[in-house]
Parts: C-alpha cells; structure tokens; sequence
C-alpha cells in the first residue's frame, strides 16, 4: 500500500471512530433511563387515583407529547441551518439555540424522537393498562374488550398523529425548530 492510500486508510479509520460517539450513548441512554423513570412513576402513581375522564386526558397527553417530539425530530433533520446563522446575528431569541441543535441534528432528533418519543410510547401503553383495568372494572365491561379498544386507539392515535406530524413537520421545519429553539432558550443558551 501506497503513502497516499496508507493516509487515506488512516482518515477513514479516524473517521469510522468518530461515527460510533460513545459517551453520547452512555449520556443518553442515563437521559433515558432517568425520564422513564419520572413518566413511569407520575403514570403509575396518578392513573389509578384519578376518574376515566382525566385518565384518557392524561393518556392524550402523553401521546400528544411523543407527536410532538418526533416533530420536532424530523424538524431538525429537515430544517436549514443559514437563516438561523442571520437571525443569530441580529440577536433573535432562540436562534443560536437554534444553530446549535442544526449543527447536532442527528443528537437531538435522537433524544426527540427515541428519547421522549418511545418513553411517550411505553408510558401511554402502560397508562392505557391501568385505564382499561379501571374502565373494565368500574362499568362492569369484559376486560379484554376494553383494552383490545384502548390499545387500539393509542396505536391509532400514534400513528396517525405520527404520519400528520412528520409530514407537517418537514414541510415546516425551519418554523417548528425556531419556535422549539425559542421555548429552549428560556432555559439554555448556548456559549457558541
């Protein structure tokens, strides 16, 4: 092998490593570990104490969040970075926000849309279970019926809201990611 192709090699091996990004892995998967957590135990501990009405509002909730989220995902991906660099520039709240989360795109549709999004998924199913055990056993409903029906109006719910979401979200990318950058930067500004 050649000089030229011996460094050729050598870029490509450096660059193979840098595609495997450990600690993000470790980090997120903490950041994962953590909010299921958190959802499970506000699910679980809220869901049976509450009646039907706000149970089925509290199970929206969580799969308007995932909905939400996996927007905000394909948003990111799809969104151009340059209008953020000038709005930036002009000091416009949320914009570098903004830049930062278009240069990290493959991050943060990650945490949106496997993140929150599947914890959102997991959590709506086990709020889905103990709504169905509550619906069965306070009318007098088969239990198998009920939750035959409410995992189908989660999975159709999702979906749906998915298939809306994503579509509308690549058609409006650069307005939903400035709109989330301007919440986020109540909370987070960037150094760069």
């Amino acid at each position: 092998m050649g000089k030229v192709e011996e460094l050729k090699h050598n870029k490509k091996l450096k660059k193979d490593k840098k595609l495997i990004d450990y600690k993000w892995i470790i980090k997120i998967s903490v950041i994962a570990f953590s909010l299921s957590i958190i959802f499970s135990l506000l699910s679980e501990t809220v869901m049976p104490k509450v009646n039907i009405w706000i149970g089925i509002i509290i199970l929206i909730l969580f799969i308007g969040i995932g909905i939400l989220f996996d927007m905000v995902g394909v948003a990111v991906t799809a969104a151009e970075e340059s209008p953020f660099h000038s709005m930036a520039s002009r000091k416009v709240r949320g914009a570098k926000v903004a830049v930062k989360f278009k240069k990290n795109a493959a991050q943060v549709s990650s945490f949106c849309n496997d993140v929150i999004g599947d914890i959102c998924g997991i959590v709506s199913g086990s709020t889905g279970a103990i709504l169905s055990v509550t619906i069965s056993s306070s009318m007098h409903i088969d239990a198998l019926l009920v939750s035959l029906i409410i995992t189908a109006f989660i999975a159709s719910l999702t979906i749906g809201g998915k298939a809306i979401g994503k579509g509308f979200a690549v058609s409006k990318s650069n307005i939903i990611l400035y709109e989330f950058s301007k919440v986020v930067s109540w909370f987070y500004n960037p150094k760069k």
